[in-house]
């Protein structure tokens, strides 16, 4: 198996889940920003990691806008967030539809892993934006029970990164 762990973290947990991740595997892990589509060509199996903003997988459109070059590699990507991993219809459909369009879900594995979010940490941006999120959500009548979770989401605080989660992953990898 020739593999590469391709990562874009902005808060720290998709980098660290993409170092475990390259020590499981014997592999090395990189920063999606040092590279090109081309440089993916010697790899069989490739492995992308980002966090999940609004359901939009940060980045990952270095794999879903170059699958004809990718089409015969192992495609693995995975998620990082801090929405439970037992919310299965946002991730298997929210997540799913506004990423992968077409065919293309059918062409790649995808795995959620918790992140993090230390209110510390984040940028003025993220933020306003959760603070705007959980007025909006706060403010509805009748809020559905993902709007609640929202809300509650909005006041998240800590590291929930689990090296352990990692297994299954490796497993389908090593497959």
């Amino acid at each position: 198996m020739n593999a590469i762990v391709i990562y874009k973290s902005k808060y720290g947990s998709t980098k660290t889940y993409a170092e475990w991740i390259a020590e499981e595997l014997g592999c090395k892990a990189v920063d999606a920003k040092q590279i090109k589509i081309d440089d993916l060509a010697e790899y069989d199996t490739i492995i992308y990691g980002g966090g999940l903003y609004a359901e939009v997988i940060a980045g990952v459109t270095i794999i879903t806008k170059n699958m004809e070059k990718l089409k015969d590699k192992k495609l693995i990507i995975y998620t990082t967030g801090i929405t439970p991993l037992d919310c299965r219809d946002y991730y298997d459909k929210m997540v799913i539809e506004k990423n992968f369009k077409g065919d293309i879900a059918s062409k790649v594995k995808v795995f959620n892993f918790l992140g993090k979010m230390k209110m510390s940490e984040l940028s003025l941006v993220h933020r306003t934006a959760l603070k705007t999120l959980k007025k909006i959500m706060s403010s509805k009548e009748n809020p559905s029970e993902m709007e609640k979770l929202l809300v509650e989401l909005c006041d998240a605080d800590g590291d929930f990164s689990d090296r352990n989660a990692i297994t299954d992953l490796i497993q389908y990898v090593k497959e």
